[in-house]
């Protein structure tokens, strides 16, 4: 299990607050006047599923399991219910193999490809994951690659003054390959720890976004064959199946190894880190439930799970 201490479970708990109070009334609903789970309520519990968007793939899933249950233990009480489908939710999302910001990292230095379309987040994501970096003890290098949207560079330039990191940034309309390899050449001759390259926010077809990022790729593998070790997307969870959209078009085009969700505190929606890593077999790295640097958290699927289910007082 990740380390959480009281203060972050407390953020992560009431930054499910909406959707938890959405989840847990329909829930609710589709039990009244029983005590066993039947027909009846798997087909209410289907569409408290969907509703929540954890999709209708994924929602079947879930429900399939649960016959599975009742067949192998015969009556399962309503009563029950809450803590199957919190073990079956559980079953779903991936591990995440990071539990730490200071927990050793696999190459030096660590290369992160940062991806996403305008408007989820991605800029003030990578500000903050320098930052928890940068509080970590690790040295961090940011690549302001980004360069078709002039507010993304002066924003990652604020961020790098703001955590007080480095940043190499050539302006808007600069070349981003060309930003991405003097990135990472700066980082091996600076011994850095951790560098996070931003990248255009543009989801303009598919065969350009592909050729940029393949483009990026092969300059820092010029100087780090292996490079980059991760792609981090960035999905925006208040948007639902849209964010799923999104996952499908980057899997398509890149290797994606992580995700990001942000704005998970205001939206109702937070079933979508369910389906999302259920269909895509990516791990959730990260999430944000809060505008604050210290509401970027580290994903953990048991404190995930026992969130969303947590009663409120």
């Amino acid at each position: 299990m990740g380390i959480f201490n009281l203060f972050t479970k407390k953020k992560l708990d009431s930054g499910l607050l909406r959707t938890r109070e959405g989840f847990l009334s329909r829930l609710g609903k589709a039990i009244t006047g029983k005590t066993i789970i039947d027909d009846d309520v798997l087909d209410n519990l289907e569409e408290t599923l969907i509703s929540a968007d954890v999709g209708t793939e994924t929602s079947l899933k879930i429900i399939s399991s649960i016959q599975k249950r009742i067949e192998k233990e015969k009556k399962i009480g309503t009563d029950r219910l809450n803590e199957v489908l919190k073990e079956e939710i559980a079953n779903l999302l991936i591990d995440n193999p990071l539990n730490d910001f200071s927990s050793p990292l696999a190459k030096h230095p660590y290369v992160i490809l940062v991806v996403g379309v305008n408007g989820v987040g991605k800029t003030t994501s990578i500000g903050k994951l320098a930052s928890h970096f940068k509080k970590a003890g690790k040295s961090v290098l940011l690549g302001a690659a980004d360069t078709f949207r002039a507010a993304a560079v002066e924003q990652l330039e604020i961020w790098a003054k703001r955590s007080a990191v480095q940043i190499i940034s050539q302006g808007s309309n600069a070349d981003p390959a060309a930003v991405a390899f003097d990135t990472v050449n700066s980082a091996v001759s600076k011994n850095m720890d951790v560098v996070l390259i931003d990248t255009a926010g543009r989801l303009h077809n598919k065969t350009n976004l592909m050729n940029e990022l393949s483009k990026i790729k092969r300059v820092i593998q010029k100087v780090i064959p292996d490079a980059p070790h991760e792609v981090l997307l960035v999905l925006d969870a208040s948007t639902g199946q849209n964010a799923i959209e999104q996952c499908k078009q980057f899997t398509e085009v890149t290797n994606v190894t992580g995700l990001l969700l942000t704005k998970l505190d205001g939206t109702a929606k937070g079933g979508v880190v369910i389906g999302i890593s259920d269909r895509f077999k990516i791990p959730v790295k990260y999430i944000g439930v809060g505008e604050g640097i210290d509401d970027l958290q580290i994903f953990n699927k048991e404190e995930f799970s026992d969130s969303l289910f947590l009663k409120n007082n």
